[in-house]
């Protein structure tokens, strides 16, 4: 399921996270790349323990635990420490690249299997030229490039690409979740009856009918859930 993800950030989060970011001291993006996508790699990142990184990263963690629309859609049971890259000048691109299946925090020795990918935008679409996340999505090649503050979240199985930025800086965070729901299939059964839900409480109340349903959502969820 690829999914956007609106205002996981606060205007008030997104201006700290910019302002920790603007002094920030960026590295080779290669350095945590694996043998096949440091053939592809050629981005900025910040070291996992650069105190701008641990602030943000920090805010960041914050939010989505608050975001209701990410949970729904993720499950997540484990999210991987939110990390962030820069891509402009000689450094702007990553090229068609599938993520490591099983994701490895040096700080803190966790090891997370990347169920789902989330791309969090910091810089704002009039930034930057290019740098377009294209995921190989079930139905066809979607092309993103969201309002600083705003997410988007896709299986990481998906083969994907960052174009080239030619004009500007494009940055964001990315991450990983592991869901409790390890299947992509059931996770969008899950967060489609999830959402229809809120619909029928909206229009009706806790009827009947949303009890029932509510019910079946959570017998679903017990059935298929690894905690």
């Amino acid at each position: 399921m690829l999914l956007h993800i609106p205002e996981v950030l606060s205007p008030e989060e997104l201006g700290q996270i910019r302002q920790a970011l603007a002094g920030a001291a960026w590295q080779d993006g290669r350095r945590t790349a694996g043998n096949q996508a440091v053939q592809a790699k050629q981005n900025e990142q910040l070291a996992p323990d650069d105190p701008a990184a641990q602030f943000a990263r920090q805010l960041i963690l914050q939010a989505l635990d608050r975001h209701p629309l990410f949970f729904s859609a993720t499950l997540p049971g484990r999210i991987f420490p939110p990390q962030f890259n820069r891509y402009g000048g000689q450094t702007n691109t990553y090229g068609d690249h599938v993520d490591g299946a099983v994701m490895h925090a040096a700080s803190t020795g966790q090891r997370v299997r990347s169920d789902v990918s989330c791309t969090l935008f910091l810089a704002d679409p009039d930034e930057y030229e290019g740098g377009e996340l294209v995921v190989n999505d079930t139905y066809g090649r979607q092309a993103l490039k969201l309002p600083a503050g705003h997410a988007v979240i896709y299986p990481s199985t998906s083969v994907h690409r960052v174009e080239p930025v030619t004009r500007g800086h494009r940055v964001a965070s990315f991450f990983w979740v592991q869901s409790m729901v390890r299947s992509d299939e059931q996770r969008r059964l899950l967060f489609d009856l999830d959402m229809n839900l809120v619909r029928l409480r909206q229009e009706h109340g806790d009827s009947t009918a949303a009890v029932g349903l509510t019910g079946t959502y959570h017998n679903l969820l017990r059935m298929w859930a690894e905690t």
